[in-house]
């Protein structure tokens, strides 16, 4: 029997409240990286493996926490993990700003990953259970949690480049104080939200979860994790190297967060698709084709399509596995699912940065290891095209 949906007053509100936890956690804390990585290449002498492996241990920990996430909800609740672990990637913000040494360096990447899954399972969690409460209208306002990132992606392709252009070659480090200021502000209505008593205190029951039902579909996910981080990882290097300045990366960089708000529309009908893996499989497939196009090129106007095309179908893709926890689990098991996926995910995009840097520095060439990224978008869209209900 499942338990009763808790009642909301304003689900589209508070969800959008909740999504500042992966605007923070994700579209800051993981993203705004690729942003300030050439600068911090030069300046600290860095190789692509070096790089690459910033992203890797910055997955590790998104990895680990997708281990935890659901021990930790079911002790603390899903709202009180989700601020708590917000908090801490603000910290972690903060110590990238501290120092350039290479083992602080990892170590604040690993706790940003780490307490970002935390948040991520949770809010996810919350946020379907939130949605749940608007049957009529649950897919659309569950997308509105997934354009969090992209929130966070905008306002750091706004500030970074022209941080990093107005202080000059060393600068990384104003750039990583500046996102953690922004990052404060971003947390304040998190913390001060009204969630249901429920998500507050606790109340989660940890369940089993059985993977062979869904192998296929955490197989596509793995594979869709390894592909998408390394464009998001190395595209701004690849806008600079094509001869983009500040104003270039900054543009290419804004249309990624740009296009996650016209995510919930865009993707509502295929998210509501309750067959198997399909919706995943539309929706990956467009975000390999985004990932695809810069094999083509640097003119700007390919670029800017690759970014659009890119981010409006990166969003929806997380969306989609949760919408298909929601359609496949009872609401009991949704904090032990979503957790799951994440760690398919995450051992996907553990491997990805530093197999892609690694690719990198043996050619010297950014544009093939783009094009296995790419690849492997491709196969994660095949596959998932053969997953099949859960259960009877």
């Amino acid at each position: 029997m499942r338990a009763p949906t808790p009642s909301y007053a304003h689900p589209a509100r508070l969800i959008l409240i909740l999504s500042l936890a992966p605007t923070v956690g994700l579209g800051i804390g993981r993203f705004a990286y690729s942003l300030v990585l050439p600068d911090m290449r030069d300046s600290l002498a860095w190789s692509y493996s070096a790089a690459g492996f910033m992203n890797t241990i910055n997955a590790a920990g998104y990895l680990v926490g997708a281990l935890f996430a659901s021990r930790l909800i079911q002790r603390f609740g899903l709202a009180t993990s989700v601020r708590w672990s917000t908090l801490v990637c603000v910290l972690s913000l903060a110590l990238s700003a501290i120092s350039g040494n290479f083992v602080m360096l990892s170590f604040a990447r690993l706790l940003i990953g780490l307490a970002a899954a935390i948040g991520f399972v949770g809010g996810g969690a919350l946020a379907a259970s939130i949605a749940q409460s608007r049957p009529d209208r649950a897919n659309f306002l569950l997308s509105l949690f997934y354009a969090g990132p992209g929130v966070g992606i905008l306002a750091s392709g706004l500030i970074a480049p022209f941080v990093l252009q107005g202080f000059g070659a060393g600068s990384w480090w104003i750039v990583w104080w500046a996102m953690t200021l922004l990052s404060v502000v971003m947390t304040v209505p998190l913390l001060l939200a009204p969630f249901h008593a429920d998500a507050v205190a606790g109340g989660i029951v940890r369940t089993k979860f059985a993977v062979t039902p869904v192998l296929i579909y955490l197989t596509s996910y793995f594979l869709f994790g390894a592909g998408y981080i390394a464009y998001m990882t190395f595209m701004i290097a690849y806008v600079r190297d094509g001869g983009g300045g500040a104003a270039a990366q900054s543009a290419f960089w804004s249309l990624i967060g740009v296009s996650a708000f016209v995510t919930p529309w865009v993707w509502r009908r295929v998210l509501a698709l309750d067959r198997g893996g399909l919706a995943t499989t539309i929706i990956l497939g467009v975000n390999a084709l985004g990932a695809a196009l810069p094999i083509f090129g640097h003119s700007p106007l390919l670029l800017a399509i690759s970014a659009l095309v890119f981010g409006v179908a990166f969003f929806a893709v997380v969306g989609s596995t949760t919408a298909f926890v929601r359609l496949n689990y009872p609401p009991e098991a949704w904090p032990t699912a979503i957790a799951a996926m994440t760690i398919a995910f995450g051992i996907g995009q553990t491997l990805g940065p530093i197999v892609v840097g690694a690719i990198t520095d043996a050619i010297g060439n950014l544009s093939v290891a783009l094009n296995v990224s790419a690849a492997m978008l491709v196969l994660g869209a095949v596959l998932s095209a053969f997953q099949r209900k859960v259960g009877p």
